[in-house]
C-alpha cells in the first residue's frame, strides 16, 4: 500500500492503492477459503474487482487502470466467480471495500458522509440478495462494508429485513432512509491501523483482524459453516510447533506454555569464552570437513569456496580418488528462528537431501540428475558432549548438516557470463534438462526452481560434455509442497496459484533458455508485472522468435510448451527428446540417455 505522505502525485497514490486493496482482499479471502472451507485442490471460488461508476460493473484493478477508468472507480468488491457474468452481479458480492482519503473524523469513527455512502452500498447489496436466485444462509440479511484509506480502516456492518422496505419510485432515498432508521441495525468498528508506513499489512493488529473476521463471516453467508474449526487449526498449529521444537533438539529447559507458544528464557550474561566459540564456521581452501551418519564417517577436503555450494574431494576413499563433489554446508541449529539466509540453506541442504533420498528410494536414476554422495552432520573439533540418545551439545557447530552430491560442473549462469553458451549448448541443455525432468516426473517429482544457477555443465572426466539439473531443494513431492517463486523463471501457473501444473518445469526451462540466449531481461518488481510480461511475450511471440534465431527446434519446442501452459496435459517428453537429439552435433556412436 503506498504512503500518501511520501508519494510524488496523488494520481499515482490512488492507482497503486486500488492495486494494493485488491491484493489485500484477494490474499485474505484466498487464505480463509483454503484454511477453513477448501477440500484438497478445490479452486478458490472468488474474484476481486473494482466497481466502475459509469456502468456499475466490476473490473480487475489493473484492467480498469489500463482503460483510464481511475477517476470513476468507487469501490473494490469480493465476488463469487461466475463465467456467465465476468463483470459481476450485485447479488454475488460477498463484501465491498470503499477506498477514500483520510477516513477518520472524530473519536476513531468514519465521517458521516462516508458512513452514509457505506449504508447506500450495503442496502443495494441487501436488495439484490433479496431478489436473487442464489441460496443464501439465514444470515444473508447482513452485509459488511470495509472503509479504508492508505493506512487505516474500519468495518461497517448493516443488518435488516429488506422485505420491510416501503418502496416508492418517486422518493427512493426517503424510503431508504426510513428503512435504515426503523428496520436496520448498524455497527461500526473503530478506525484502526491496517498498513504500516512501509505499506505492509499488520496481520496481527486489531485493525486488520476485524477486516479478516468480517470476510470470514461473509464467506459463511454463501457457503455455510466452515469444514475446519478455529480450534482444530489452533491444535494443528500447536502440534507443528512441538514437532519443530523436537526437530531442532531444543534443550530440556525449553517448554511450551498452555497456548502452544515458547516460554521466553531468562536473559543471561554471555561469557567471553562462549562468544569465541559462537563464531560462525569459516571454510577455506584446504579445510577438511568430516561428517557422520548412522553407518559411516566421511571426510571432504575443500578445493574451491563458493556459494551456495563448495567444491571438494573425498578424503581417504580410493574408489573416489580425484572425484569432485558439490558440498552444501547448512546452518548450525543454534537458534529457534532462522534468518532468511538460513532458510535458503535449509532448502539447499536438508530439503534437497530428502528429495535426493526419495529419488533413490523410488529408483530414479539418470546421468542428468545429481547423485547423493554423502549426507550427515558435521564432526566438530574437540569432544562432543551430546547426549547418547541424540540431540546436540553446546558447541556451535554441533548438528550442522552437510550434503555432498555429484557430478560437478560449471553453472549455465557462468557459461553465459563467459560467452560460452552458444546454439549447440542451448540445444544440449534443453535436451538434458528435459531428460532429467522426464526421469523425475516418472516418480512423481517436479523440480520447481529451474534457473541458470541450477543447471551445471559437466566436462571433467567425460568424453561428451553434458548438463545436469541440480538444486532440488524446492522440488514438489506432494500436493502441499510449494515451488520457489522467481519473477523471471517461474511458470505462469506457479505465480498465479503457488503450485505447479504438468508443463510448469518445461515453461521455466523455456524462460531460462530465452534469457541465456540473449533475450531481454525485464525489470520485474511484482507478480502482476511478471504475469503481464509473460502474457505480452507469448502473445507477441517474442520468446519463440528469439529462440528461433538460435534453432528451429527450440522455437518448435517453445510453441509446444506454450500450447500446454496452465493445462493439466503432460508433456510428451519422448518425442521431443528424439527431435532434440537429431539436432545435436555429436558422435552417433554414443547414445544419449533420454530417461531413467
Amino acid at each position: 500500500m503506498p504512503n500518501a505522505v511520501y508519494a510524488s502525485t496523488s494520481t499515482s497514490v490512488e492507482a497503486n492503492a486500488y492495486l494494493a486493496i485488491e491484493d489485500f482482499l484477494h490474499a485474505t479471502v484466498k487464505t480463509l477459503w483454503e484454511a477453513f472451507w477448501s477440500q484438497e485442490d478445490e479452486p478458490v471460488p472468488f474474484s476481486v474487482g473494482c466497481l466502475y461508476n459509469q456502468n456499475l460493473k466490476f473490473y480487475q484493478a489493473e484492467q480498469a487502470l489500463a482503460l483510464g477508468k481511475l477517476e470513476d472507480l468507487s469501490a473494490t468488491g469480493v465476488l463469487l466467480k461466475n463465467p456467465r457474468h465476468p463483470h459481476g452481479k450485485w447479488d454475488h458480492i460477498l463484501e465491498l471495500a470503499l477506498l477514500r482519503p483520510d477516513i477518520e473524523s472524530d473519536h476513531h469513527q468514519p465521517s458521516l458522509p462516508l458512513l452514509g455512502e457505506a449504508l447506500f452500498y450495503a442496502l443495494r447489496i441487501l436488495i439484490a440478495r433479496s431478489v436473487s436466485r442464489l441460496d443464501f444462509s439465514q444470515s444473508s440479511n447482513c452485509v459488511f462494508i470495509l472503509v479504508a484509506d492508505t493506512q487505516y480502516g474500519c468495518v461497517v456492518k448493516v443488518e435488516g429485513d429488506v422485505s420491510k422496505l416501503d418502496f416508492d419510485v418517486n422518493s427512493v432515498y426517503d424510503c431508504a432512509a426510513e428503512w435504515i432508521k426503523n428496520h436496520s441495525k448498524i455497527s461500526v468498528s473503530p478506525v484502526d491501523r491496517i498498513w504500516n508506513k512501509l505499506g505492509n499489512a499488520n496481520w496481527g493488529d486489531i485493525g486488520t483482524l476485524q477486516v479478516v473476521f468480517a470476510t470470514y463471516h461473509s464467506i459463511m453467508q454463501f457457503f455455510g459453516p466452515p469444514r475446519h474449526s478455529i480450534e482444530d487449526l489452533a491444535a494443528d498449529h500447536t502440534s507443528r510447533l512441538h514437532s519443530r521444537r523436537q526437530e531442532r533438539h531444543l534443550g530440556e529447559d525449553s517448554s511450551l506454555n498452555e497456548n502452544g507458544a515458547f516460554r521466553s528464557p531468562e536473559i543471561v550474561e554471555v561469557q567471553e569464552e562462549q562468544e569465541e566459540r559462537g563464531e560462525s564456521m569459516k571454510l577455506e581452501v584446504g579445510s577438511v570437513l568430516w561428517l557422520e551418519d548412522s553407518n559411516y564417517q566421511k571426510g571432504y577436503q575443500i578445493s574451491h569456496v563458493s556459494l551456495p555450494h563448495h567444491i571438494a574431494s573425498p578424503v581417504e576413499d580410493d574408489d573416489d580418488s580425484g572425484r569432485a563433489v558439490f558440498l552444501y554446508v547448512g546452518s548450525p541449529p543454534s537458534q529457534l528462528e532462522p534468518a532468511w539466509e538460513d532458510m535458503n540453506l535449509w532448502y539447499q541442504v536438508q530439503r534437497q537431501t530428502k528429495v535426493l533420498s526419495v529419488m533413490k528410494q523410488r529408483g530414479l536414476s539418470s546421468k542428468y540428475l545429481p547423485e547423493l554422495h554423502g549426507s550427515g552432520r558435521v564432526i566438530h573439533p574437540g569432544q562432543c558432549q551430546k547426549p547418547s540418545s541424540g540431540g546436540r551439545c553446546d558447541h556451535p557447530w554441533c548438528g550442522t548438516p552437510i550434503l555432498a552430491t555429484t557430478p560437478v560442473g560449471e553453472t549455465v549462469a557462468d557459461l553465459v557470463n563467459e560467452g560460452m553458451f552458444g546454439p549447440e549448448e542451448a540445444i544440449r541443455c534443453c535436451h538434458d534438462c528435459l531428460s532429467a525432468l522426464s526421469s523425475s516426473s516418472s516418480g512423481g517429482i517436479r523440480h520447481g526452481d529451474i534457473r541458470p544457477e541450477n543447471v551445471v555443465y559437466v566436462t571433467s572426466g567425460v568424453r561428451l560434455p553434458y548438463f545436469v539439473l541440480i538444486g532440488w531443494g524446492h522440488a514438489v513431492l506432494e500436493d502441499r509442497d510449494r515451488p520457489a517463486m522467481n519473477l523471471h523463471f517461474s511458470s505462469t501457473y506457479a505465480l498465479q496459484e503457488g503450485k505447479l501444473c504438468a508443463a510448469s518445469d518445461a515453461e521455466s526451462l523455456i524462460y531460462m533458455l530465452y534469457f541465456c540466449c540473449g533475450g531481454d531481461l525485464p525489470d520485474l518488481d511484482s507478480v502482476e508485472g511478471a504475469l503481464q510480461w509473460r502474457e505480452t511475450s507469448w502473445s507477441k511471440r517474442l520468446i519463440q522468435q528469439k529462440l528461433g534465431d538460435v534453432s528451429t527446434i527450440l522455437k518448435a519446442f517453445s510453441d509446444y510448451v506454450d500450447s500446454l501452459c496452465g493445462t493439466p496435459y503432460p508433456l510428451d517428453c519422448d518425442i521431443w527428446l528424439r527431435r532434440l537429439k537429431r539436432n545435436l552435433s555429436e558422435d552417433h556412436g554414443k547414445d544419449i540417455e533420454t530417461s531413467g
